[in-house]
């Protein structure tokens, strides 16, 4: 027999099984260990509160198991109920191929180089139609139940989504035209006048990539918010989203324009060179590059303006002018400087800005440090790894700093700035994407105007020089007239054939050393009379 424990007592009855977390099943001898089962989220929907009526449910379970499986033991039945039920999984994609969809006799009536374009001519189908449904889901599954549970406000949404519904029947129109273009066999015999015609429509994408940036920050500031982030967690788990999050969605237009050069060439590299296609598949792709190219000018001037609402100036006089002429952010990021701290730089067409990330009313923004410096004035030196040596002055006074890899300096031609800023990155990648995009913004200045400043440049450099050098000689003269032997050459080598071997203290000595140096020095001087 067969004894079930339950909270209100002990009962017996013929043939019974439970699946509820406070039932536990023991089959006789009794003495053997009790094996729970696995727990449900809700009693109500398994038992009632009638206690008749629980036995009689659970006759009915015990009886419905028998008919499924008789030849299953009791423990394979009962183990398999007591499996939780899995995660649904994610929603496929049809990823079926063009040739796939033919029998056998059909294939066989097309070259090997026709199924190749038409495979290409169908993944371009393909995408569209998956394009159109992503849009669609953005909008019913993300758009309108944030906005009917108060979750984000319109305009908030609007910024994050903007007008993705416009979108849609651009795609819809070229999948019609596809559809009007496939013959009775399933192919698609012209497809260079439909795009040509078509592509001049993807221009509209060009306010909604230039807004991505700010849509991005705001959607991440919304994140911070626990219902936006519950909400988002619970659409990221459900089959429909294919385990993709929100911004995966709204980055899949952006993402989807860029292929369609790789897609036009895949058409055109299996299309017959005398087929009347190639002259306008040319033409299209020539089109699609000026439309990306336009789209990605207008997104530089959106990113950039949005990094230069963000500057903040410790002094008015640290706003140079050319700010206002920036267009284009060619690169940025996380930066050391000598000293090791931490600098946000910026490079956009017209100036190099060093910034220190701060928050303010908790919004970011980025504090600059020093004077920018005008990309016409600046000069680059790549410094091999050891050259310098990294680190704080009271660091290098003990260890004399560490040799730094991956580092490059700018420096201000301009006598008046003095500038000079040596940079270190994490990597070798990341170093030579600096060095490269620092070097077109150079060439790019007009030769004019660069010219003068480093003239200055030079002079300022040859009469230091020769500053040092007069020094130098005069001391020599200081030496051969019998001057004490402690005289000394230049800082940190003593003067040859003389008796001491001392140096000036080093850079990192302390006040006191140097002190004494000098008092030293000036009492040997009055004995000498030099």
């Amino acid at each position: 027999s067969i004894s079930i424990s339950m909270r209100s007592g002990v009962k017996q009855i013929d043939r019974v099984v439970s699946y509820i977390p406070w039932v536990c099943i023991q089959i006789e001898p009794s003495n053997k260990r009790v094996r729970p089962l696995s727990r449900v989220s809700s009693l109500a929907n398994l038992i009632s509160p009638s206690k008749n009526g629980a036995v009689r449910r659970f006759g009915q379970t015990i009886q419905n198991m028998s008919l499924r499986g008789d030849s299953k033991s009791p423990g394979t039945s009962l183990k398999s109920c007591s499996k939780a039920a899995g995660p649904t999984p994610p929603k496929r994609r049809n990823s079926t191929l063009w040739s796939e969809t033919l029998d056998v006799h059909q294939k066989s009536t097309f070259s090997t180089k026709e199924i190749k374009r038409q495979e290409a001519i169908h993944e371009l189908s393909r995408g569209e139609q998956d394009l159109i449904e992503d849009l669609q889901m953005a909008r019913k599954a993300y758009h309108d139940p944030m906005l009917k549970l108060s979750i984000m406000t319109e305009e908030e949404l609007t910024h994050i989504f903007g007008d993705l519904d416009s979108y849609i029947p651009l795609h819809e129109d070229l999948l019609d035209k596809l559809a009007k273009g496939t013959g009775p066999n399933g192919t698609v015999g012209q497809i260079g006048q439909i795009v040509v015609d078509w592509l001049p429509g993807l221009n509209a994408y060009r306010d909604y990539c230039s807004n991505q940036l700010a849509a991005k920050a705001l959607l991440d500031q919304k994140k911070q918010d626990r219902k936006v982030q519950d909400f988002l967690q619970r659409c990221l788990e459900s089959p429909f989203s294919r385990k993709l999050d929100l911004w995966s969605f709204l980055d899949i237009p952006r993402s989807r324009l860029v292929k369609y050069p790789l897609l036009l060439r895949e058409i055109l590299r299996h299309t017959p060179p005398d087929h009347p296609d190639v002259p306008c598949l040319e033409k299209a792709i020539s089109i699609i590059q000026g439309v990306l190219s336009d789209i990605n000018m207008r997104k530089g001037e959106s990113e950039s303006q949005y990094y230069i609402n963000k500057l903040e100036y410790l002094d008015d006089r640290q706003r140079d002018p050319l700010i206002d002429n920036c267009k284009t952010l060619l690169c940025h990021g996380e930066l050391r400087n000598k000293s090791g701290s931490k600098l946000h730089v910026f490079l956009f067409s017209e100036l190099l800005v060093l910034t220190r990330p701060v928050t303010r009313h908790e919004r970011s923004c980025y504090q600059v440090y020093r004077q920018p410096l005008p990309i016409r004035d600046l000069a680059l030196e790549d410094l091999q790894d050891g050259d310098v040596r990294m680190g704080g002055s009271f660091r290098g006074a003990f260890s004399q700093g560490e040799k730094a890899k991956n580092v490059f300096r700018v420096t201000s031609l301009d006598p008046t700035h003095g500038q000079s800023h040596t940079l270190q990155v994490n990597d070798v990648f990341h170093k030579q994407q600096w060095l490269n995009c620092l070097r077109s913004a150079i060439d790019a200045q007009p030769q004019q105007q660069r010219a003068p400043l480093r003239h200055q440049h030079n002079e300022a450099t040859t009469m230091t020089r020769a500053k040092r050098r007069s020094s130098v000689v005069s001391m020599s003269d200081m030496v051969g007239e019998g001057a004490d032997e402690n005289v000394w050459h230049q800082v940190g080598e003593p003067i040859l054939g003389c008796k001491g071997t001392e140096t000036l203290p080093a850079s990192g000595s302390s006040s006191k050393i140097k002190r004494e140096w000098r008092r030293g020095t000036q009492r040997r001087r009055k004995e000498t009379g030099v």
